[in-house]
């Protein structure tokens, strides 16, 4: 799950990181008003789910409370298009005027789970303001790593060596130590899956300050953590998002042709990968989970088919928890639901094959039987390109 700017910086602040001062608006005369209360400059930021907002116009400046209404109707309302939200955008609904800081330097910051090392890596660098991964590729000299024993948590002595490696000294490198292990705690104690400040900002003041956050959440977590959870804001989601999680499907939207019906997450991927051997594109990846049902099935099919640029549809079940005939009444309730208008390749293998299949067999449902997961990929590439 991910959250808004002005979200993570509430959850920061909880945990000792210092941010600009700033107010939420949803109007023009909210942020005349939010930048009246704060004085002088202030930044007028677009609250979407998406980074590159200042590319796209998104972060602007205002000398004063009638200059932020005139950004603020400016950017309210229309469609923000970054590199990262694609050619369709995102509508802006909020945004977050924040007093300007004078900045000497940039940095960033973050935390991900290193899953090569099964522990939690911080990564900073002194090139701030800046896509990491460009930085990454073109700079990796002045990428600097820290990997943390999750029974220690991160060592004050690790905080002050990236603070030393990124150039900090005196007062501002302890503030900066005193920021990654802030930042270290919020990311465990809440149980996400990213923390990011880019830039962390070295002010004229000297002070050290978060002037962006970006938190993302790891969603089987967030029973534990209602309060994270009720920051969802469910505008920024795609439909597919909101109806793959309603029904606890795995869905992931790609861009290929080929739609994917699986259950379990590591024959999804074998299954993408060989379509894509076989010169197909997968469309989606989709995992039904171990234990779906009839209903969890004819949702699957409704999130495949709502993908206008789906040309064949690969059914692949290897049947263990789950049943290979609970799968055949899954495909029949869709069919008669919601209409299957494209090619469809089944595959099933496992518990009750039999009976999945001869639900099928004696079925008017027009489809494609494969012996083996070969097979299939071969079938619904030659159906997707019109050779089926």
């Amino acid at each position: 799950m991910k959250i808004h700017e002005y979200q993570a910086k509430e959850i920061f602040r909880r945990f000792g990181i210092p941010t600009p001062e700033g107010r939420l608006a949803s109007s023009a005369d909210e942020a005349r008003a939010a930048a009246v209360a704060l004085g002088g400059e202030v930044v007028v930021k677009a609250q979407v789910h998406a980074g590159g907002r200042g590319k796209g116009g998104g972060i602007r400046k205002a000398a004063d409370g009638d200059q932020a209404f005139a950004v603020a109707g400016e950017i309210l309302g229309r469609k923000l298009v970054t590199p990262q939200t694609g050619e369709a955008g995102r509508t802006v609904r909020r945004l977050l005027v924040e007093q300007a800081t004078s900045i000497e330097s940039e940095y960033y910051v973050g935390l991900v789970l290193d899953r090569e090392a099964s522990r939690v890596a911080v990564i900073a660098s002194p090139e701030g303001g800046v896509e990491i991964e460009q930085v990454a590729s073109e700079h990796p000299e002045k990428i600097f790593t820290e990997r943390v024993d999750p029974l220690m948590g991160l060592m004050p002595y690790q905080a002050r060596r990236l603070a030393y490696a990124l150039g900090f000294s005196g007062k501002p490198a302890r503030a900066a130590s005193k920021i990654f292990l802030g930042l270290y705690r919020a990311f465990v104690e809440t149980d996400a899956s990213l923390a990011e400040i880019n830039p962390l900002v070295l002010a004229a003041s000297s002070q050290v300050l978060a002037l962006d956050a970006k938190m993302n959440f790891d969603d089987s977590a967030l029973y534990r953590h209602p309060e994270v959870a009720e920051r969802r804001d469910e505008e920024e989601e795609a439909a597919w998002e909101r109806e793959a999680r309603e029904h606890r499907i795995s869905y992931v939207s790609l861009e290929g042709d080929i739609g994917c019906l699986v259950n379990g997450a590591g024959l999804a991927m074998a299954t993408m990968d060989i379509i894509k051997h076989e010169g197909g594109e997968p469309a989606n990846f989709l995992d039904v989970g171990g234990g779906a049902d009839a209903a969890q099935v004819t949702a699957a099919f409704k999130l495949i088919l709502g993908d206008e640029k789906v040309k064949a549809i690969l059914v692949n079940i290897f049947g263990g928890i789950m049943r290979c005939d609970t799968i055949a009444n899954g495909i029949l309730a869709a069919a008669t639901e919601v209409g299957i208008g494209v090619p469809l390749v089944v595959r099933l293998e496992g518990t009750n094959v039999k009976e999945g299949k001869a639900l099928l067999e004696t079925s008017d449902l027009s489809l494609v039987t494969a012996s083996d997961m070969a097979d299939a990929a071969r079938k619904v590439v030659a159906a997707a390109k019109g050779k089926g």
